[in-house]
């Protein structure tokens, strides 16, 4: 399968700009901890999506609640597939929200498989299909040619993973052994090898240096333009926030403060009173003001 091949493949149908996740009244209580409070947003198909706020504003909770490892306490996640299947993400166990529901996740701390290969790391993120075309064992053990067919294609999906991340030449090292911004990269395109229709990449740019950010920035627009995938990030690197996103969602106290475009939440006076740690009733002086805004402009803020 040529690499054309595999991007037609992938490349799904769904119109452009579509809503693909609607989060509506999400709140997450923890106790008498309130994380998440009332937050409601889009996240459209073929866009990239950024949530961002001060540290402790409830991003990774959010996170948590759509990747199904908390069970939200109110609120409703309706994700809707380009073929017109809909589901609602706080009805369903964590491992189906990233098997059928077709939600793929990184972490902020990188979970490879350190032991395994490059390519292993791939290969294993396409361990539910495998099982699946071999009847959970029999086809494989016979080498039916069914199986065989799924597994070169799916060999074929690893290798196209590993040349987009420039990854190829590395791809028989073991994962603990690649440098820092190799895991990243490697990171995103084994979640890319469960082929997902939504991505969520949480702080995906944490630790990077400049480089290894704008080359985190070239493959990010690569998923979203060629692939057509809905990308949903928490970042705290505004040069990667402002350059990339489409649609940004700013939190703080588990609030919803401002929603829109980048050049609209950069200006919006309560997200900065938000990164002053102001109140939001006093008046910020003019110059504080726009030297915060060039601050997030430049990608120097949060």
């Amino acid at each position: 399968m040529t690499t054309a091949d595999m991007t037609n493949h992938m490349t799904s149908n769904n119109t452009a700009g579509a809503p693909l996740l609607t989060v509506e009244h999400l709140t997450m209580r923890f106790g008498g901890l309130v994380a998440v409070n009332d937050v409601s947003f889009e996240a459209r198909g073929r866009e990239i999506t950024a949530v961002i706020g001060p540290n402790g504003a409830g991003k990774t909770t959010l996170f948590n609640c759509i990747t199904g490892f908390y069970s939200p306490t109110v609120g409703r996640m309706t994700l809707r597939h380009p073929d017109g299947k809909s589901f609602l993400l706080e009805q369903m166990p964590g491992f189906r929200i990233s098997q059928k529901a077709g939600v793929a996740r990184t972490f902020q701390n990188i979970r490879l498989f350190g032991g395994m290969s490059a390519l292993e790391n791939l290969m294993v993120a396409q361990h539910n299909k495998l099982m699946r075309a071999s009847g959970f064992g029999v086809a494989g053990l016979f080498g039916l040619p069914s199986y065989s067919r799924v597994e070169k294609e799916s060999v074929e999906l690893a290798k196209y993973w590993l040349d987009r991340v420039r990854l190829t030449e590395l791809a028989d090292w073991q994962a603990s052994n690649l440098p820092y911004g190799a895991q990243r990269r490697l990171e995103i395109a084994r979640a890319m090898c469960t082929e997902p229709v939504l991505l969520c990449l949480d702080e995906p740019a944490a630790g990077l240096n400049p480089r290894e950010s704008a080359d985190l920035a070239e493959i990010l627009t690569y998923i979203r333009d060629k692939h057509e995938t809905g990308v949903l990030l928490i970042e705290h690197d505004m040069s990667v926030v402002m350059k990339i996103s489409d649609h940004v969602v700013v939190l703080d106290y588990g609030r919803k403060i401002s929603d829109g475009d980048p050049d609209f939440v950069k200006n919006d006076p309560a997200v900065i009173r938000a990164y002053l740690g102001e109140e939001e009733d006093e008046e910020l002086p003019p110059e504080v003001a726009a030297d915060l805004g060039a601050e997030l402009h430049d990608g120097k803020g949060a």
